[in-house]
């Protein structure tokens, strides 16, 4: 938050500020083009799919064919962006890949779905899902300070989830404010092949969740989870394996 404040209300110009927070470069083709599609996002209906079918791809890192862009989709450094083949963004939609020095910081990869009002944020994190993955309505998935998030293949993540790399600030020095005491660096989280988060799961910096395992709506996962363990609860403890 801090560097974002600073870049939006330091010394550079006006356009400047703007053009290293929206694009993270400051090339004015960039910028027309990206203003160009910025004005195709709100429309509605079939006139406003085809028109951002036809001009949005250009704006990514890369785009695979027969990706889907609603309407009211906010999209932050999109140049950092990968997308796969069929990927879906509906209505609403945050794709926020600010960073500092990396070429590609979220990678969507085929048949993955963003349902409504979804937010996707990397600050200075890297984002990466695999394919078949779908992300339910309102959910937050946030990668901060080199924290990575991975979310494995055929993942299903329910409603109002929250999944955060880097998310903890230190709290040792009485000091200073929190806030300027910064982030305490994890390993991340990585979230395995064919996991289930039920609805307001929340998924914490440092944790590893295995292939197949599940966590019931609610759950607060702070700690790793064994292949196809079923986990609930706050903190969220192993109840039972779905192996036989």
């Amino acid at each position: 938050m801090e560097k974002t404040h600073k870049a939006v209300t330091g010394g550079s110009s006006p356009l400047a500020s703007y053009q290293d927070v929206m694009l993270g470069n400051r090339s004015l083709v960039a910028l027309l083009y990206y203003e160009w599609c910025l004005l195709l996002g709100p429309i509605p209906g079939m006139l406003g799919l085809a028109l951002r079918k036809v001009f949005w791809p250009r704006l990514f890192a890369s785009c695979g064919s027969k990706c889907v862009f609603a309407a009211g989709i906010v999209l932050r450094q999109p140049g950092r962006i990968q997308l796969g083949k069929s990927v879906v963004i509906s209505e609403g939609c945050v794709l926020d890949a600010r960073h500092g020095h990396a070429g590609v910081s979220m990678s969507l990869g085929d048949n993955v779905i963003l349902s409504n009002n979804v937010m996707l944020s990397c600050k200075n994190g890297t984002i990466s899902i695999g394919d078949n993955v779908g992300l339910n309505a309102q959910t937050i998935v946030q990668s901060t300070n080199d924290c990575p998030v991975i979310i494995g293949a055929d993942a299903v993540v329910g409603q109002r989830c929250f999944i955060i790399g880097g998310g903890s600030y230190n709290i040792d020095r009485l000091d200073l404010p929190i806030r300027e005491q910064g982030i305490r660096r994890d390993t991340g989280v990585e979230i395995g092949e064919d996991v289930w988060l039920g609805g307001n799961v929340t998924v914490l910096g440092g944790v590893r969740m295995g292939r197949g395992s599940v966590a019931g709506a609610g759950a607060v996962v702070t700690g790793p989870v064994a292949e196809y363990a079923v986990c609930l609860g706050v903190p969220a403890k192993v109840v039972r394996t779905r192996q036989v």
